[in-house]
């Protein structure tokens, strides 16, 4: 039997409040679904679903400790086509209610970044890569394969 082709289909963020989260990423740009219900959103993005549901709930389906603070070791990205776009973006997510975490500036690797954090605390990475090619209005990035 062959693998599957590599993919995420659905990134699932823990939430503490489902429905004020909800109400964040409408406002960030994310289309709501109706897939979602009560106990969970289901956002649809161009090649990936993002899924919130409540933290101790998905703590409970995975059968770990619900323990969500400090640093997780993870971040989310969305790339942009241009440092003028990340300054826009960015801006919109912390009048949204985001949490600026790092101010977009040039970066050691040859690009533009920063960060936010989401109600919950989830880092997002809003960037542009002038090394990255892909789909500029959707974000897609469409790398070669390493050789």
């Amino acid at each position: 039997m062959t693998l599957p082709v590599a993919n995420i289909s659905i990134v699932t963020l823990g939430v503490e409040d489902l429905a004020n989260s909800t109400k964040f990423y409408e406002k960030l740009g994310w289309t709501n679904t109706s897939a979602s219900q009560d106990s969970v959103t289901f956002f649809q993005g161009h090649s990936i679903v993002l899924g919130l549901y409540g933290c101790s709930a998905l703590a409970e389906d995975v059968g770990v400790e619900n323990t969500p603070s400090g640093f997780r070791g993870t971040s989310l990205a969305l790339n942009l086509p241009s440092e003028d776009a990340v300054d826009h973006f960015f801006a919109h997510a912390i009048e949204t209610g985001a949490d600026a975490v790092k101010k977009p500036e040039k970066v050691f690797w040859g690009g533009y970044s920063g960060y936010f954090a989401d109600p919950d605390g989830h880092l997002w990475e809003i960037a542009y890569n002038p090394y990255f090619s892909g789909d500029v209005n959707t974000g897609q990035l469409k790398l070669d394969p390493k050789i």
